[in-house]
Order: structure tokens, then sequence, then C-alpha cells
């Protein structure tokens, strides 16, 4: 009997190691029409932490940031990755919203991804963010941050866009789209890319009136996205070291860990 018993207490404790060190916990959350978002939410500090939102590159999911979240734990921020309707699969991960989006019927542009954005800010600054919030995009997402963020005065502390640029034109939209936005944005903005796709930022960036607006660039091509954090970019050192410069800002001067 005691040896049951023992054995019982053994794998509860195990059970609890396990959800304990797990890096994320998956979850869902309805986004403005009501259909079910879904999210890896990497939450090890507590709420009055820095938080970070993640959202994906076109064709990806949350998956894009398996490897970047973790990372940005051990800075001391918390980090919610989302998975928006536009998008497919990023190393190996599914995307959930898009496959729910698909089956209902609903369509899945760049511009449908935006209020699965908007909902995902409220969702997180409701429930997980209570301390700075900073909202990062890749791609076509890049450039929706940067419109969130000047359209919405005070909805984030600090924006970080991977690769932005005025992708909206074909769906009616104005070739300035971002950029009017953009004009709004006061608060921290940092803008990065491959070398090449330069031309595709800089004007909207010189349009950002804030006083604490950075950009990169690596010394050799670099990539495309968020995905050029990955280690298997040659320059993700790089970059890393200009995002951490960055983001040292949010977290310098207190513990992060400290509940």
């Amino acid at each position: 009997m005691f040896k049951i018993k023992l054995i019982g207490i053994l794998s509860f404790l195990l059970i609890i190691g396990v959800a304990h060190t797990s890096p994320f916990r998956a979850i869902t959350f309805p986004s403005e029409d009501g259909l079910l978002i879904s999210a890896d939410l990497y939450v090890p500090h507590s709420h009055i932490a820095p938080f970070i939102l993640l959202f994906h590159q076109a064709g990806f999911s949350r998956g894009e940031y398996r490897e970047i979240a973790p990372r940005l734990n051990k800075m001391g921020f918390n980090v919610m990755a989302i998975d928006q309707r536009s998008g497919d699969t990023a190393n190996g991960v599914k995307n959930e919203t898009a496959a729910r989006a698909q089956e209902a019927g609903k369509t899945t542009s760049y511009l449908d991804a935006l209020q699965d954005m908007k909902a995902a800010i409220h969702y997180a600054k409701s429930n997980y963010a209570k301390g700075k919030f900073l909202i990062w995009g890749s791609s076509y997402s890049a450039a929706l941050v940067l419109k969130i963020a000047g359209d919405t005065p005070h909805i984030a502390d600090g924006v970080l866009a991977f690769a932005p640029g005025e992708y909206f034109s074909r769906f009616g939209k104005s070739k300035t789209f971002i950029t009017q936005s953009a004009q709004h944005l006061s608060m921290p903005v940092f803008i990065t890319s491959a070398k090449s796709e330069k031309s595709r930022w800089f004007s909207i960036f010189q349009q950002i009136p804030s006083r604490d607006k950075q950009f990169f660039l690596p010394e050799t091509e670099g990539i495309h996205g968020s995905r050029a954090l990955w280690k298997s970019t040659p320059e993700h050192a790089e970059y890393w070291k200009a995002v951490e410069k960055f983001l040292g800002q949010f977290v310098s001067g207190r513990k992060a860990d400290e509940k």
C-alpha cells in the first residue's frame, strides 16, 4: 500500500514538474467576429512584467515564435504568440485560426487578420499584461502593428516591425495606408528587415515622429520577417543584438521575475 501511494505521489510531482517547466500554454479566445483564435502563452513572470504580443508573417503561424519566445522570457518579458486567420504553417505548427476561418467560409486576407490582432491586444491587456505592453509584427503584420499603434493612442508602449511595407493597395487601400497611421507614432519604434528590403519601409520610418525610433540592417543579406532571429539565419546574432538593445529600455532597472 505504501509503495502504491509513493508511486502515486511521485507521478503527481512529475506531472507538476512538467507543467511548471513547459515553455508555453495553448489557449483560445474570440476574435472581434467570434472566430476562435489559437495562441501560445509564455508567461513565467508576474503580470506586472513587460509583455510582448507576437504576430506572424504571411503563410505562417504562431510557430514562427517557438524559438524566439523563450529567449524573450529569459530577458524578463511575458509573451503571447497568436495565429491570425491569414496564414498557414511554421516550424511544423499548423495555423488553427486560419483553419477555422476557412471551415467557416470566412475570408482570410491580410486585412481580415486585423480584427484578430485587435482582439488579441484587448485579450492580453485584460488578462495578462499589467505592465509595459509591446506589439511585434512580421511582414504584413509588421505593417499592421504600425497602423494599430498609430491609430490608437496609448495602446502600446513600444512597437517592433520586422519587414513592414505598404502591402495593402491590392486590397483597395491607398499606397500610404500604413504611412498615414505611422505619422502618429509617439512611442519607441524598432524596424528591421533583410538588407535589400529597406526601400519597402524607409519612407514609412521617415514619417514616424517618435523621438525614439530605430532601425537595423545586417551587414550581409539577412532575411524577411521575424525568422531573422532564428538560429538558421546566418545573421541572427546581429539581429538579436539590435533587438535586445531596443528592448533593454523596457526591463532595465527592475526585476521582472519578482512576484
